[in-house]
Protein backbone atom coordinates (compact mmCIF):
# COMPACT_ATOMS: atom_id res chain seq x y z
CA UNK A 1 0.00 0.00 0.00
CA UNK A 2 1.22 3.49 -0.82
CA UNK A 3 2.04 5.30 2.47
CA UNK A 4 0.66 8.56 0.99
CA UNK A 5 -2.77 6.92 0.63
CA UNK A 6 -2.98 6.34 4.38
CA UNK A 7 -4.86 8.71 6.61
CA UNK A 8 -2.90 10.73 9.23
CA UNK A 9 -3.65 8.33 12.08
CA UNK A 10 -2.93 5.26 9.93
CA UNK A 11 0.39 6.72 8.78
CA UNK A 12 1.34 7.52 12.37
CA UNK A 13 0.45 3.98 13.46
CA UNK A 14 2.56 2.53 10.63
CA UNK A 15 5.55 4.67 11.52
CA UNK A 16 5.08 3.84 15.20
CA UNK A 17 5.00 0.11 14.53
CA UNK A 18 8.12 0.29 12.38
CA UNK A 19 9.99 2.30 15.01
CA UNK A 20 8.84 -0.09 17.71
CA UNK A 21 10.08 -3.14 15.79
CA UNK A 22 13.43 -1.48 15.17
CA UNK A 23 13.54 -0.54 18.84
CA UNK A 24 12.88 -4.14 19.88
CA UNK A 25 15.71 -5.31 17.63
CA UNK A 26 18.07 -2.75 19.15
CA UNK A 27 17.00 -3.78 22.64
CA UNK A 28 17.83 -7.41 21.78
CA UNK A 29 21.48 -6.24 21.37
CA UNK A 30 22.53 -8.27 18.26
CA UNK A 31 26.07 -6.92 18.64
CA UNK A 32 26.31 -8.67 21.99
CA UNK A 33 25.66 -12.05 20.38
CA UNK A 34 29.35 -12.30 19.55
CA UNK A 35 29.83 -13.37 23.19
CA UNK A 36 27.88 -16.52 22.44
CA UNK A 37 30.62 -17.95 20.20
CA UNK A 38 31.96 -19.27 23.51
CA UNK A 39 29.52 -22.17 23.11
CA UNK A 40 31.88 -23.61 20.47
CA UNK A 41 34.81 -23.68 22.90
CA UNK A 42 34.15 -27.06 24.53
CA UNK A 43 33.51 -29.00 21.28
CA UNK A 44 36.58 -27.37 19.74
CA UNK A 45 38.76 -28.19 22.75
CA UNK A 46 37.58 -31.80 22.56
CA UNK A 47 38.44 -32.00 18.85
CA UNK A 48 34.82 -32.84 18.01
CA UNK A 49 33.69 -29.69 16.22
CA UNK A 50 34.45 -31.20 12.79
CA UNK A 51 31.70 -33.77 13.33
CA UNK A 52 28.47 -32.61 11.63
CA UNK A 53 26.22 -33.70 14.52
CA UNK A 54 28.37 -31.92 17.11
CA UNK A 55 28.63 -28.78 14.97
CA UNK A 56 24.84 -28.76 14.51
CA UNK A 57 24.17 -29.08 18.24
CA UNK A 58 26.74 -26.39 19.08
CA UNK A 59 25.12 -24.09 16.51
CA UNK A 60 21.74 -24.75 18.10
CA UNK A 61 23.23 -23.84 21.48
CA UNK A 62 24.57 -20.60 19.98
CA UNK A 63 21.15 -19.66 18.61
CA UNK A 64 19.37 -20.48 21.87
CA UNK A 65 21.87 -18.47 23.90
CA UNK A 66 21.24 -15.51 21.60
CA UNK A 67 17.56 -15.81 22.51
CA UNK A 68 18.04 -16.08 26.27
CA UNK A 69 20.65 -13.30 26.32
CA UNK A 70 18.26 -11.00 24.46
CA UNK A 71 15.47 -12.00 26.87
CA UNK A 72 17.60 -10.73 29.75
CA UNK A 73 18.33 -7.46 27.91
CA UNK A 74 14.60 -6.87 27.39
CA UNK A 75 13.87 -7.34 31.09
CA UNK A 76 16.94 -5.37 32.18
CA UNK A 77 16.02 -2.31 30.10
CA UNK A 78 12.44 -2.41 31.36
CA UNK A 79 13.55 -2.60 35.00
CA UNK A 80 16.23 0.08 34.59
CA UNK A 81 14.14 2.54 32.58
CA UNK A 82 14.32 5.34 35.17
CA UNK A 83 18.05 4.93 35.83
CA UNK A 84 18.78 4.75 32.10
CA UNK A 85 16.95 8.02 31.50
CA UNK A 86 19.40 9.68 33.89
CA UNK A 87 22.42 8.26 32.04
CA UNK A 88 24.00 10.35 29.23
CA UNK A 89 24.30 7.34 26.89
CA UNK A 90 21.78 4.77 28.11
CA UNK A 91 18.93 7.27 27.86
CA UNK A 92 19.02 6.64 24.10
CA UNK A 93 18.05 3.00 24.61
CA UNK A 94 14.64 2.33 23.00
CA UNK A 95 12.84 1.56 26.26
CA UNK A 96 14.30 4.57 28.08
CA UNK A 97 13.54 6.79 25.08
CA UNK A 98 9.91 5.65 25.03
CA UNK A 99 10.14 3.97 21.63
CA UNK A 100 9.46 0.52 23.13
CA UNK A 101 6.74 0.37 25.82
CA UNK A 102 7.50 -1.46 29.05
CA UNK A 103 4.80 -4.04 28.33
CA UNK A 104 6.37 -4.82 24.94
CA UNK A 105 9.81 -5.24 26.48
CA UNK A 106 8.55 -7.63 29.16
CA UNK A 107 6.52 -9.59 26.61
CA UNK A 108 9.46 -9.89 24.22
CA UNK A 109 11.68 -11.05 27.07
CA UNK A 110 9.21 -13.72 28.21
CA UNK A 111 8.65 -14.99 24.66
CA UNK A 112 12.38 -15.14 23.89
CA UNK A 113 13.16 -17.09 27.07
CA UNK A 114 10.21 -19.47 26.67
CA UNK A 115 11.06 -20.14 23.02
CA UNK A 116 14.68 -20.99 23.83
CA UNK A 117 13.76 -23.41 26.62
CA UNK A 118 10.97 -25.02 24.58
CA UNK A 119 13.17 -25.55 21.50
CA UNK A 120 15.92 -27.03 23.67
CA UNK A 121 13.44 -29.45 25.23
CA UNK A 122 12.00 -30.46 21.83
CA UNK A 123 15.53 -31.00 20.48
CA UNK A 124 16.18 -33.52 23.24
CA UNK A 125 19.13 -31.62 24.72
CA UNK A 126 18.23 -32.01 28.38
CA UNK A 127 21.58 -30.90 29.78
CA UNK A 128 21.58 -27.81 27.57
CA UNK A 129 18.10 -26.98 28.85
CA UNK A 130 19.45 -27.08 32.40
CA UNK A 131 22.29 -24.74 31.42
CA UNK A 132 19.88 -22.33 29.71
CA UNK A 133 17.57 -22.26 32.73
CA UNK A 134 20.56 -21.77 35.06
CA UNK A 135 21.74 -18.86 32.89
CA UNK A 136 18.29 -17.28 32.95
CA UNK A 137 17.99 -17.65 36.73
CA UNK A 138 21.44 -16.17 37.37
CA UNK A 139 20.88 -13.27 34.99
CA UNK A 140 17.37 -12.46 36.19
CA UNK A 141 18.69 -12.52 39.75
CA UNK A 142 21.48 -10.23 38.55
CA UNK A 143 19.24 -7.61 36.92
CA UNK A 144 16.75 -7.59 39.78
CA UNK A 145 19.10 -7.68 42.77
CA UNK A 146 22.72 -8.80 42.47
CA UNK A 147 23.84 -6.04 40.08
CA UNK A 148 23.72 -3.69 43.06
CA UNK A 149 25.78 -5.95 45.33
CA UNK A 150 29.58 -5.58 45.12
CA UNK A 151 31.54 -8.75 44.35
CA UNK A 152 28.36 -10.77 43.75
CA UNK A 153 27.70 -8.72 40.61
CA UNK A 154 31.11 -9.79 39.29
CA UNK A 155 30.36 -13.41 40.15
CA UNK A 156 27.07 -13.25 38.22
CA UNK A 157 28.73 -11.73 35.14
CA UNK A 158 31.52 -14.31 35.24
CA UNK A 159 28.94 -17.09 35.65
CA UNK A 160 27.19 -15.91 32.51
CA UNK A 161 30.36 -16.25 30.43
CA UNK A 162 31.25 -19.59 32.01
CA UNK A 163 27.80 -21.05 31.34
CA UNK A 164 28.17 -20.06 27.70
CA UNK A 165 31.44 -21.98 27.53
CA UNK A 166 29.83 -25.02 29.15
CA UNK A 167 26.73 -24.90 26.94
CA UNK A 168 28.42 -26.23 23.80
CA UNK A 169 29.65 -29.30 25.63
CA UNK A 170 26.24 -29.78 27.21
CA UNK A 171 24.51 -29.63 23.82
CA UNK A 172 26.90 -32.12 22.23
CA UNK A 173 27.22 -34.47 25.20
CA UNK A 174 30.89 -33.62 25.75
CA UNK A 175 32.29 -33.60 29.28
CA UNK A 176 34.24 -30.48 30.15
CA UNK A 177 37.48 -30.93 32.07
CA UNK A 178 38.35 -29.16 35.34
CA UNK A 179 41.14 -27.27 33.57
CA UNK A 180 38.67 -26.06 30.92
CA UNK A 181 36.40 -24.75 33.66
CA UNK A 182 39.28 -23.01 35.45
CA UNK A 183 40.41 -21.36 32.21
CA UNK A 184 36.87 -20.29 31.24
CA UNK A 185 36.00 -19.12 34.75
CA UNK A 186 39.22 -17.14 35.20
CA UNK A 187 38.85 -15.52 31.79
CA UNK A 188 35.26 -14.61 32.61
CA UNK A 189 36.28 -13.05 35.94
CA UNK A 190 39.03 -11.09 34.23
CA UNK A 191 36.51 -9.62 31.76
CA UNK A 192 33.99 -8.84 34.51
CA UNK A 193 36.51 -7.18 36.83
CA UNK A 194 38.11 -5.41 33.86
CA UNK A 195 34.71 -4.06 32.84
CA UNK A 196 34.07 -2.65 36.31
CA UNK A 197 37.60 -1.28 36.53
CA UNK A 198 37.15 0.55 33.23
CA UNK A 199 33.82 1.95 34.41
CA UNK A 200 35.53 3.12 37.60
CA UNK A 201 38.23 4.87 35.58
CA UNK A 202 35.67 6.58 33.34
CA UNK A 203 33.25 7.69 36.07
CA UNK A 204 35.73 8.24 38.88
CA UNK A 205 36.67 6.00 41.79
CA UNK A 206 33.84 5.40 44.22
CA UNK A 207 31.31 7.32 42.12
CA UNK A 208 28.53 6.18 39.83
CA UNK A 209 25.23 7.82 38.99
CA UNK A 210 23.54 4.67 37.73
CA UNK A 211 25.40 1.64 39.17
CA UNK A 212 25.36 1.53 42.96
CA UNK A 213 27.77 -1.39 43.30
CA UNK A 214 30.48 0.52 41.46
CA UNK A 215 30.64 3.06 44.25
CA UNK A 216 31.64 0.26 46.66
CA UNK A 217 34.78 -0.69 44.75
CA UNK A 218 38.15 0.96 44.94
CA UNK A 219 40.24 1.09 41.79
CA UNK A 220 43.03 -0.81 43.55
CA UNK A 221 40.67 -3.66 44.52
CA UNK A 222 39.33 -4.02 40.97
CA UNK A 223 42.85 -3.87 39.59
CA UNK A 224 43.89 -6.65 41.95
CA UNK A 225 40.93 -8.79 40.88
CA UNK A 226 41.50 -8.58 37.14
CA UNK A 227 45.24 -9.05 37.52
CA UNK A 228 44.79 -12.18 39.67
CA UNK A 229 42.26 -13.51 37.14
CA UNK A 230 44.65 -12.71 34.28
CA UNK A 231 47.45 -14.69 35.92
CA UNK A 232 45.08 -17.56 36.65
CA UNK A 233 43.78 -17.86 33.09
CA UNK A 234 47.30 -17.79 31.65
CA UNK A 235 48.56 -20.41 34.08
CA UNK A 236 45.55 -22.70 33.59
CA UNK A 237 45.73 -22.53 29.81
CA UNK A 238 49.48 -23.16 29.67
CA UNK A 239 49.18 -26.12 32.07
CA UNK A 240 46.48 -27.57 29.82
CA UNK A 241 48.45 -26.96 26.61
CA UNK A 242 51.68 -28.48 27.92
CA UNK A 243 49.91 -31.45 29.48
CA UNK A 244 48.48 -32.70 26.18
CA UNK A 245 50.08 -35.67 24.52
CA UNK A 246 51.59 -34.37 21.26
CA UNK A 247 52.89 -37.74 20.11
CA UNK A 248 52.00 -38.34 16.47
CA UNK A 249 51.52 -34.66 15.69
CA UNK A 250 53.76 -33.03 13.10
CA UNK A 251 54.28 -30.13 15.53
CA UNK A 252 53.38 -29.44 19.19
CA UNK A 253 50.41 -27.27 18.17
CA UNK A 254 48.76 -27.03 21.61
CA UNK A 255 52.00 -25.77 23.13
CA UNK A 256 52.52 -23.31 20.31
CA UNK A 257 48.95 -22.04 20.79
CA UNK A 258 49.96 -20.75 24.23
CA UNK A 259 52.06 -18.00 22.59
CA UNK A 260 49.23 -16.14 20.77
CA UNK A 261 46.92 -16.90 23.69
CA UNK A 262 49.32 -15.24 26.12
CA UNK A 263 49.85 -12.24 23.84
CA UNK A 264 46.13 -11.83 23.17
CA UNK A 265 45.34 -11.97 26.89
CA UNK A 266 48.03 -9.40 27.66
CA UNK A 267 46.78 -7.19 24.81
CA UNK A 268 43.29 -7.28 26.30
CA UNK A 269 44.78 -6.54 29.72
CA UNK A 270 46.33 -3.42 28.21
CA UNK A 271 42.83 -2.21 27.29
CA UNK A 272 41.66 -2.85 30.84
CA UNK A 273 44.64 -0.96 32.25
CA UNK A 274 43.80 2.01 30.02
CA UNK A 275 40.21 1.94 31.25
CA UNK A 276 38.56 1.35 27.87
CA UNK A 277 37.25 -2.20 28.37
CA UNK A 278 33.71 -1.31 29.48
CA UNK A 279 32.35 -3.26 26.50
CA UNK A 280 34.45 -6.42 25.93
CA UNK A 281 32.82 -7.13 22.57
CA UNK A 282 33.80 -3.70 21.26
CA UNK A 283 37.40 -4.19 22.40
CA UNK A 284 37.66 -7.51 20.56
CA UNK A 285 35.95 -6.36 17.37
CA UNK A 286 37.82 -3.07 16.98
CA UNK A 287 41.39 -4.06 17.88
CA UNK A 288 42.91 -5.52 14.71
CA UNK A 289 46.01 -6.71 16.50
CA UNK A 290 43.88 -8.56 19.04
CA UNK A 291 41.82 -10.09 16.23
CA UNK A 292 44.99 -11.26 14.46
CA UNK A 293 46.30 -12.85 17.65
CA UNK A 294 42.96 -14.49 18.23
CA UNK A 295 42.95 -15.88 14.71
CA UNK A 296 46.49 -17.23 15.11
CA UNK A 297 45.54 -18.87 18.39
CA UNK A 298 42.48 -20.45 16.80
CA UNK A 299 44.58 -21.97 14.00
CA UNK A 300 47.12 -23.51 16.40
CA UNK A 301 44.37 -24.60 18.77
CA UNK A 302 42.38 -26.30 16.01
CA UNK A 303 45.44 -28.04 14.57
CA UNK A 304 46.25 -29.43 17.99
CA UNK A 305 42.79 -30.56 18.99
CA UNK A 306 42.06 -32.15 15.63
CA UNK A 307 45.38 -34.03 15.75
CA UNK A 308 46.94 -32.61 12.57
Amino acid sequence: MNPTALGPSDAADTMGTSARLKGLLRTARPRQWVKNVLVFAAPLAAGQLNRPDVAARATLAFALFCLVASAVYFVNDALDVQADRAHPVKRRRPVAAGVVPLSAAYTAGALSAATAVLVSCLAGTGTLTVVLVAYLLVQILYVTRIKHEPLYDLAAIAAGFTLRAVAGGAAAGIDVTPMFLVTAGSGALMMAAGKRYSESVQEGEGRSRTRRSLGSYSASYLRMLWQVACGSVLMAYCLWAFSLDTEGLSAPWPRLSSVPFLLATLAYAMHIDRGDAQAPEDVVLHDRGLLALGGSWLVFFALGTFGV
